[in-house]
């Protein structure tokens, strides 16, 4: 199989080139096509199978193909050096896509929580935060979910070990309830019969 094989829009393959990625991991191969049929999806993977790319180049390619441009996708991280390597992973794989994303962390002055609440009222197609910093960007008024298609919770068991819990619950409650949504846990998975998302180990 060949990131070819999933019909991803030529721009974006032309990024896989670049990158020297040819043939998509086995979480990419799973992942894929589910996310590309709007499926919910709770995955298992380790550090290093490509789990951030499994979720990422769908909504590239979805973003890529949308006529109307909103704010489409939310990526929550644990940890500011997650969501930095996220965004720099949708700058390489975007490399030739007009496609933004902004990444929003604490730990720094007032001038960069300014930088992060002008990018974000100004707008971006994708949004990398660490839950706390966002929440307090969302009590600030700085940013609207309405037109959200896309939210993905990455290394949620960690984010859950942290504490960071009702600060998740927080957000949802500001973002619309029909959604797309993605967790990528450490945890084995299986399939779940009642409520209909897709689980990948």
């Amino acid at each position: 199989m060949t990131f070819e094989d999933f019909q991803l829009n030529s721009d974006l393959l032309d990024g896989l080139n670049a990158m020297g990625f040819k043939t998509p991991t086995p979480i990419q191969q799973q992942a894929i096509p589910l996310i590309l049929a709007n499926k919910d999806l709770i995955a298992s993977a380790q550090t290093g199978t490509g789990k951030t790319a499994a979720f990422l180049l769908p909504i590239l390619d979805r973003i890529h193909r949308s006529d109307h441009r909103h704010l489409n996708a939310l990526i929550l991280a644990p940890t500011r050096e997650l969501a930095q390597q996220i965004d720099q992973q949708i700058e390489a794989l975007a490399y030739f896509l007009n496609i933004s994303s902004i990444s929003v962390y604490g730990g720094g002055d007032g001038i960069t929580w300014e930088q992060q609440k002008k990018a974000l009222v100004t707008g971006a197609d994708i949004v990398i935060a660490t839950p706390g910093r966002l929440i307090g960007m969302l009590g600030s008024d700085a940013v609207h979910f309405k037109h959200l298609q896309h939210l993905i919770l990455d290394e949620a068991d960690r984010m859950l070990d942290m504490g960071f819990y009702d600060d998740i619950l927080k957000i949802i409650s500001y973002l619309p309830k029909k959604k797309t949504n993605f967790a990528l846990f450490s945890n084995n998975a299986q399939q779940d019969q009642t409520t209909g998302r897709t689980y990948i180990n």
